[in-house]
């Protein structure tokens, strides 16, 4: 089955890659994608460049960050899982008290087990995400006036790069599908890799057949990445666009969902309600005006391309979402074969 074998790929060789906006996990995952699928082309946009009214942040990458405690004990460790650091930290080096450190420890209260995915891409600041039961032996176990070392080995490079992936088959007309799905996010599997899953499945899929439509793959980083490849490419895009799908979220087996485009009427809102019909599939429309992820950019105002979001449960909307509990336990085979096969049937 076509979508095993990318299910296995993401699980095994993507999944612990530390991606964020930018940066060398976000590069290597590219890589890989492309050792895959050769014809993969990898793109870059230099930091400091102006998309509409933002602008390419400056690459990050971080080699190391941990709390050490009073006995050289590594109380909180970047190496064991890479979202125990919130994404764009500051480099920092000291030594603070417990109450200190305690202000700079992120957690989830209502799942105490669990580790908060969290970011300041655009805000300099520094910290951690843990437990919050591991948060609370902290405050329980030490002393207010003990000293913990804190040590973020990161950087931002004024000249590095923003890089996103394109993968085109190209068909009898140059009519084309738009596919867009992203990687940005570090350890996390349904929020992130359920839909470069799909893409390559479909990639694989599609590749091998004679087609009288063109489409086209973007892996890319979330809204800075849309909003770069638009900018990028309107005219072009915008001449030849048919349809377009925004790919999340579709690992789980819970529930089938959608936000159809901006006026619920285009080529892919049809495709997609008549994919459901045909493949007897129960679903759940979300409201447009619930957005938050790339169809905000796509169906935007001056640029509507009016495209579909596809969901197994919407971000937002399950319980593990951005945190440590989203990884292949609620993220199965069968949820990802589901997928596949209904956006295959859409298109």
């Amino acid at each position: 089955m076509i979508s095993n074998k990318y299910y296995r790929f993401a699980k095994e060789d993507l999944f612990k890659l530390p991606r964020s906006l930018t940066g060398k996990g976000t590069e290597k995952t590219l890589i890989k994608i492309k050792k895959k699928f050769p014809n993969l082309k990898i793109n870059k946009i230099k930091s400091g460049t102006k998309i509409f009214d933002w602008k390419i942040p400056d690459e990050w990458n971080i080699k190391k960050a941990y709390v050490i405690d009073k006995y050289k004990n590594k109380i909180i460790d970047f190496s064991k899982n890479n979202l125990h650091i919130i994404g764009y930290s500051s480099p920092v080096k000291k030594i603070i008290n417990k109450d200190e450190l305690l202000k700079k420890i992120n957690t989830l209260p209502n799942r105490p087990n669990s580790i908060p995915y969290i970011t300041s891409y655009y805000k300099k600041n520094w910290g951690f995400c843990a437990p919050h039961n591991l948060k609370k032996e902290i405050n329980k176990n030490y002393k207010k006036n003990d000293k913990f070392e804190i040590v973020i080995e990161s950087s931002f490079n004024k000249k590095g790069f923003l890089k996103y992936g394109e993968y085109y088959i190209r068909g009898k007309s140059k009519r084309e599908i738009l596919i867009s799905t992203y990687i940005c996010h570090p350890s996390m599997a349904n929020n992130e890799l359920s839909g470069p899953i799909v893409s390559m499945s479909l990639m694989d899929y599609y590749s091998k057949k004679k087609l009288n439509k063109s489409l086209r793959f973007l892996f890319i980083p979330e809204t800075i990445g849309s909003l770069t490849f638009i900018k990028k490419n309107f005219k072009k895009i915008k001449k030849n666009f048919l349809a377009g799908f925004n790919l999340t979220c579709l690992g789980d087996e819970r529930m089938y969902s959608c936000m159809l485009s901006k006026y619920n009427n285009s080529v892919s809102d049809e495709a997609l309600l008549a994919a459901y019909k045909k493949r007897k599939i129960n679903y759940k429309i979300f409201s447009f005006l619930d957005r938050a992820s790339d169809e905000r950019q796509y169906n935007s105002p001056g640029i509507d391309l009016p495209f579909t979001s596809v969901f197994r449960s919407k971000y937002h909307e399950y319980p593990e979402y951005h945190t440590s509990d989203d990884d292949f336990t609620i993220v199965t085979k069968n949820g990802i074969n589901g997928s596949f096969k209904l956006v295959k049937t859409a298109i």
